[in-house]
């Protein structure tokens, strides 16, 4: 009987995996709507606003997906 419990696995095991996929949902959701947001902020700006920026609006999506996924 001794070794069927040393081969079980404790709950705390699986609790743990799934939080862990919970938390990285949750950053890649976190990440998607700083995405959106960016995007959002930026298209609200006029060509003026924009240029006084140094920005394009052709650039908008670049720099929204780099704020968000590449500067970690």
């Amino acid at each position: 009987m001794a070794a069927v419990n040393q081969f079980a696995t404790p709950k705390s095991v699986f609790s743990a995996l799934n939080l862990a996929w919970i938390d990285e949902l949750n950053v890649k959701f976190a990440r998607y709507r700083l995405y959106r947001t960016t995007l959002s902020e930026l298209s609200e700006l006029s060509g003026r606003e924009l240029a006084d920026l140094g920005l394009n609006r052709s650039m908008i999506k670049r720099i929204a997906y780099q704020a968000a996924y590449e500067n970690n």
